[in-house]
């Protein structure tokens, strides 16, 4: 069994169901796992929580901590570090042997994680058209035969694009129906793939752990109204971005809602995760609403805390909120 715990070269691999409970055990493997909603309910019970949380750990005998697990009983999701600090993200349906990657910036670790398993890549999924995210696509579709899939928008920029997907197209991975969805702003085609069966969206650029997107090429009101879009989706769905920027991202979130309890408690998990070289990610639209400041535009203190009007509408607000992150 591989666990993302160490090196970030390694990819994570975590074959237990979702469930609910947060508790996850293997068959045949005399191993607990405790997934990251446990460790933040123990952040929330206790006053000291990274202390609190080593003691828990000793006391529990819980030899590794994990971050990511299926998402439904046939498709597996595995994070792939790439470069810096990008996130790829391997898809494997169980039943069909199918297999995805998404936003794959390079394709070593890739071509890596795919023949420890001795599988091959059907799909390609790209969110935008940035290197960072594509720079992959050439030599993996060359090596598998695999296809790329991206928007129809950004169709010139893609390289070696087949598939091209437009906003509110339903696209089937396996058995897995996968909803396309606009989310410009970050890039003028970005855009997001939503696996409403397995509780799952792969937000790119646009939507970070306790942030969004830089405004390259759209305006404050596209990414409001593409983060809307993400905000409708049940509070429990996880979200997986494309970069492990979480932890310098409560510097600032907490530079602008310092009193808000929820994000103290999720600064000290992250910190705490990051220490031991865990994953952030995936997070939750839940966890998200609680916390990002970019999703929180109505909230009174950001306002204050950034002088923005009471008058001013929410994409305004996040035009001054994205403005001060620049410059933070």
């Amino acid at each position: 069994m591989q666990m993302l715990c160490k090196a970030s070269s390694a990819m994570a691999t975590f074959p237990c169901s979702r469930v609910r409970s947060g508790l996850c055990v293997w068959p045949d493997v005399r191993q607990l796992c405790f997934r990251k909603g446990i460790l933040y309910g123990f952040m929330r019970l206790f006053s000291t929580p990274l202390k609190t949380l080593r003691g828990a750990s000793r006391s529990l005998r819980v030899a590794q901590f994990c971050s990511v697990v299926n998402m439904s009983s046939s498709l597996q999701i595995e994070l792939v570090p790439c470069l810096k600090d990008n996130y790829a993200y391997l898809l494997h349906d169980v039943d069909t042997g199918t297999v995805g990657v998404v936003d794959p910036s390079e394709a070593v670790p890739v071509i890596g994680a795919l023949s420890r398993k001795n599988r091959n890549l059907t799909y390609i999924l790209n969110t935008h058209h940035h290197l960072d995210h594509t720079g992959g696509n050439v030599e993996l579709k060359a090596r598998y035969g695999a296809k790329v899939i991206g928007s129809g928008t950004d169709k010139e920029r893609i390289p070696g694009i087949d598939i091209h997907l437009n906003d509110g197209d339903k696209w089937m991975f396996a058995g897995h129906e996968v909803h396309v969805m606009d989310t410009p702003g970050h890039t003028r085609g970005h855009i997001s793939f939503y696996f409403p069966g397995s509780g799952a969206i792969f937000t790119g650029d646009t939507l970070f752990s306790l942030s969004c997107g830089k405004l390259f090429e759209g305006s404050p009101q596209q990414m409001q109204s593409s983060l809307r879009k993400i905000m409708s989706l049940p509070d429990d769905t996880n979200i997986y971005c494309g970069h492990e920027y979480t932890l310098s991202n409560t510097k600032f979130a907490l530079s602008v809602e310092p009193e808000n309890e929820e994000l103290q408690s999720y600064a000290a998990h992250v910190a705490y995760l990051r220490s031991k070289g865990l994953p952030t990610i995936p997070t939750t639209l839940k966890m998200e609403k609680a916390c990002n400041p970019f999703l929180r535009t109505s909230s009174a203190a950001i306002r204050q805390s950034l002088n923005i009007a009471a008058t001013a509408n929410d994409a305004e607000a996040l035009g001054v909120i994205r403005r001060a992150k620049d410059n933070f």
